[in-house]
Order: structure tokens, then sequence, then C-alpha cells
């Protein structure tokens, strides 16, 4: 699993799980919707202050977002492709 993997379900299981839309943690963490929503979609890599600010509205720590889910964990598909098996 790539970072970008990463961070996206990461980003996906915590914003799910506040209750929050991808406009409503854009809003709180300054940044746009879009770029949320093409972060949960693999498009684009975070910068390190944005994955800090992120994680601030989240209530989480930086590093929660980077870290590699156990391999326990269903991992969804993004960019349509099926979840590989690493």
């Amino acid at each position: 699993m790539e970072i970008r993997e990463i961070l996206a379900v990461n980003l996906r299981k915590y914003r799910q799980a506040r209750g929050l839309s991808q406009e409503e943690l854009a809003h709180r963490a300054d940044i746009d919707r879009t770029y949320v929503s093409a972060l949960e979609r693999c498009v684009y890599a975070a910068g390190i202050d944005v994955v800090d600010r992120i994680a601030r509205v989240l209530g989480v720590e930086a590093a929660d977002l980077l870290r590699r889910p156990s391999s326990s964990a269903a991992k969804p598909a993004l960019h349509g492709k099926p979840a590989n098996k690493d």
C-alpha cells in the first residue's frame, strides 16, 4: 500500500468517525473541499502542513494519518482499482 493510499484510507476513516463531511473538514482545516476529495482518492500528495492541519481538526496526531492499517483491516479499493493484498 502506497503512502497516498494510507493517507486516503485513514483520512476517510477518521473523517467519517467524527461525522464530518468533506466540506466541513475542509472548512475547519482551511483547505478547499475538492482538495479533501482528491486526497481521499489519491489524486494529490498532501504537504506535511496540510496533514498537520487535517490531523488537528480530526483530533489525532499527524502520524496517525500516515500509519499503515493493520493487515487484518479491510482495504477499500481506490481509483476503481481492486484493493491489493500487501
